[in-house]
């Protein structure tokens, strides 16, 4: 790293210009509109992959339940979205005027309370950003606080998970029931599914995840990143150091329960729906997969970990559709048991080789420049 800096050279930040030439030039130049929409909605996967970086990576809090927050956000932006498409004129198939379509047909004459505040696009972000806040600082205290951890941590917030998705399906009515919140059109008049709207949707996505990344890399780089990875290395030295352990566990898994809100609001422009079955256990244990392929250590790692799991979830599905959760296994697997730091490990790993050898050449180089120097004198 010290021949590099000397060099002029970061590779963090070389690697970081690097995917952003790939994602923000050459992918819109070289895809059709279609894989381009498939990209935009893997990149929506990396939020939640730089979330569990900060929290499972840096901080050993393992959360299999990160899909409950992915779910809050994609569903609040849900909501907004089908209540602008909710028009005050009937349609041919609704009998009541101002509600979900899915309402109608579940014979409820009147919008929810829980619905109101979602006519407002502002209520909305803040929905976004606060209630994945809330109910992760609500678990938190509930689990830190008591000192659970481990695997347990991870039991319970799987279990979560599986409520809530049990609870979205049992409530049709209210919720859109296993067909989830759907036909949605329009972002304050803009139509979202025209070939103009998603290519400019895949750049906000973009320049949010980049946000992310920076503000990501500025915690690791603070006290608070210090402080989390000793409470991951040694919990209880930190603990008789003065400092509440709960609370630091507490804040890094609120902050990746808002990146994942985040992903999840910007899938649901993406992609037009909302679904339970992006809260469910399966998917959540899929986007640790994620960040585990790319590295759990590496916050562009995971970045990378999310594209690449998902464009080969998508080709493997496309021709072997029975075999691809057998293949997510196999990968999973081999990750762990031959790259535990994922690809980003293997990435360092071979930078670091390349960095000792240019090393010694160059100290090489220094010791025959000073003796041929030393002669001339």
């Amino acid at each position: 790293m010290a021949i590099f800096s000397r060099m002029g050279m970061n590779p963090t930040r070389n690697t970081i210009l690097l995917l952003l030439v790939v994602l923000g030039i050459i992918l819109p130049l070289g895809l059709d509109i279609f894989r381009l929409n498939l990209i935009g909605k893997y990149l929506t996967y990396s939020f939640v992959a730089v979330g569990l970086v900060l929290c499972w990576g840096y901080g050993g809090i393992l959360s299999l339940g990160q899909g409950i927050f992915f779910g809050v956000g994609g569903y609040a932006m849900a909501m907004f979205l089908k209540l602008e498409v909710s028009t005050p004129q009937l349609t041919a198939a609704q009998t009541t005027l101002g509600i979900p379509d899915f309402m109608d047909w579940s014979q409820i004459t009147s919008l929810p309370l829980l619905w109101q505040p979602f006519h407002s696009l502002t209520v909305t972000i803040s929905a976004i950003l606060l209630l994945p806040a809330l109910l992760a600082f609500l678990l938190g205290c509930a689990m830190f606080k008591r000192r659970v951890g481990g695997v347990y941590f991870a039991i319970i917030t799987q279990a979560l998970s599986a409520i809530l998705t049990i609870l979205i399906i049992g409530q049709q009515g209210y919720t859109g029931g296993i067909n989830g919140i759907t036909d949605l059109r329009t972002l304050l008049g803009w139509d979202i599914r025209t070939d103009h709207a998603r290519y400019v949707l895949y750049y906000v996505t973009l320049c949010c995840l980049l946000i992310v990344v920076v503000l990501s890399g500025y915690l690791l780089r603070s006290k608070f990143g210090r402080l989390l990875m000793a409470v991951r290395d040694c919990e209880d030295r930190v603990r008789f150091s003065g400092y509440d352990v709960a609370n630091i566990k507490t804040l890094v898994f609120c902050i990746s329960a808002i990146f994942s809100s985040i992903g999840g609001a910007l899938f649901t422009l993406q992609v037009g729906f909302m679904s339970p079955v992006f809260i469910g256990t399966v998917t959540s244990i899929e986007m640790v997969v994620f960040c585990a392929v790319g590295g759990r250590l590496s916050v562009l790692g995971a970045i990378i970990g999310a594209l690449l799991v998902n464009a080969a979830k998508t080709s493997i599905s496309e021709s072997f559709p029975e075999l691809w959760l057998f293949a997510m296994g196999v990968i999973f697997i081999v990750v762990v048991r031959f790259f535990p730091k994922g690809i980003a490990g293997i990435y360092q790993y071979y930078c670091s080789r390349l960095m000792s050898r240019n090393g010694k050449t160059i100290s090489s180089n220094v010791v025959v420049i000073e003796s041929i120097d030393s002669k001339n004198e």
